[in-house]
């Protein structure tokens, strides 16, 4: 949910970008023109290999957790239902982004419908926020597990499971409902241009010509609050869950019960610290060229996706049994 500061460099483009809009001002413009990777357009080719491979990477990974868990009785308990949650918003996640990347690369479809780009732009925010949730009610999950053992089963039973997990999609969609109402009353007049590869927030309305400081407080508070308080919220569990973990007499039971945690604790580490990393290049990162802050913006979005059914893969020991049992069969 990061606010990438891109639109600041527009006057970087600004030669291109006079070249290839109309100057004349338009209040609400039908279409934008995304550049993709502004300074890198004839390696666009080239760079969209590594891209569609982690794309296809985030896309299998997630479906064969969903296929794994569906398919397996023995998985059917609160974090593995949470597991799939986050796959599925992975998906949506990656989903938002890839396609109409891709088409700029390949087929340099660089329009995109004033109403399309308010709906990616919502995507990515609130699946962003919805992901940030279901991190924090893992984290929850287990903090009970490894604190409260005997509990487990009665606190998360599955119609709390789906309240939880409903309240943290419906809170990614109302907070985030405001910015593209925001974004759709500000008027345009300045360019159709977004230097970027997809119709991220701030970029979008910088190329308003009103006073767009609502739009950019409300952001800042949201990215603030939400996740702030899920990465307290989180530090907290794992404080707890961690001095549960050191009270226990053996380093074998202590290095078994951390195993049970590991591989949410390895998601939660490479969904934040991109996102740390972007934010303090934002803030001493101004001489940064912009191709270099679009690129970074991409990845913080799109390998996460790719990276978490990875993780659970490997140090999720079920879930490792049942896949090696799937290919054991096929190969028999």
């Amino acid at each position: 949910m990061q606010e990438t500061p891109f639109c600041l460099s527009v006057g970087h483009i600004l030669p291109f970008t006079m070249s290839e809009s109309n100057s004349t001002d338009f209040t609400n413009p039908s279409t934008f023109i995304l550049l993709g990777i502004p300074g890198l357009e004839a390696a666009h080719v080239w760079i969209s290999i590594p891209f569609c491979a982690i794309y296809a990477i985030a896309i299998l990974g997630n479906f064969t957790i969903l296929f794994i868990v569906k398919t397996e009785p023995s998985l059917h308990g609160p974090m593995y239902y949470f597991l799939c949650m986050l796959a599925v918003t992975d998906l949506v996640l990656s989903t938002s982004i890839l396609p109409k990347m891709l088409s700029i690369f390949w087929f340099y479809s660089r329009e995109i419908n004033f109403n399309a780009c308010l709906t990616q732009m919502y995507f990515i925010l609130s699946f962003s926020v919805i992901e940030s949730g279901i991190l924090v009610a893992m984290a929850f999950d287990r903090y009970v597990a490894i604190c409260d053992p005997l509990r487990h089963s009665i606190t998360l039973k599955n119609p709390v499971v789906a309240k939880i997990g409903l309240a943290m999609v419906l809170r990614g969609i109302m907070l985030i409902l405001p910015h593209p109402f925001l974004a759709r009353r500000w008027p345009y007049c300045r360019t159709n241009i977004i230097p970027h590869t997809y119709c991220e927030h701030i970029a979008v309305v910088k190329l308003a010509c009103a006073d767009i400081s609502l739009s950019s407080y409300y952001s800042l508070s949201v990215a603030f609050f939400v996740i702030g308080l899920d990465v307290f919220f989180i530090a907290v569990s794992y404080t707890q869950i961690l001095r549960a973990i050191f009270s226990l007499p053996t380093k074998d039971a202590r290095l078994k019960t951390f195993g049970t945690c590991g591989s949410h604790l390895c998601v939660i580490l490479a969904s934040y610290i991109p996102h740390l990393f972007s934010a303090l290049m934002q803030r001493f990162g101004h001489n940064v060229a912009l191709h270099f802050h679009v690129l970074m913006a991409n990845m913080n979005l799109l390998v996460p996706p790719m990276l978490n059914p990875i993780i659970y893969g490997v140090k999720t020991q079920q879930i490792r049994n049942r896949l090696l049992q799937l290919f054991t069969h096929k190969g028999t």
